[in-house]
């Protein structure tokens, strides 16, 4: 972990795995999908990654979606700004997303 990202502020940066047809898909490939703090950077997301789930990152790919309008009525406003991280795990390593209930 750099020296420079505090532990314990490792837990905010990934908010909540994003369960969509495509990151279904990549499952198989060993890529997840996160949805991350939009002021964090890819190497805060490793750190985030391999110290909560204590797995090993290969490769992560980051993206922020345009903003999407909203209204109501006749006022317009816009949903919550958010970045999607696309996480690539070392070959043996996995997160489990959907644990046996």
């Amino acid at each position: 972990m750099p020296k420079d990202i505090n532990s314990r502020d490792l837990p905010d940066i990934i908010r909540k795995p994003l369960i969509t047809e495509k990151a279904t898909l990549n499952l198989e490939n060993n890529q997840y999908t996160f949805e991350v703090a939009p002021k964090a950077t890819k190497p805060e997301i490793k750190a985030a990654v391999e110290a909560l789930f204590e797995v090993k990152v290969t490769g992560i790919s980051t993206m922020n979606p345009p903003r999407k309008k909203k209204r109501l009525g006749r006022f317009i406003g816009y949903k919550p700004t958010y970045k999607r991280a696309v996480v690539t795990l070392a070959e043996g390593d996995s997160i489990p997303l959907f644990p046996d209930v």
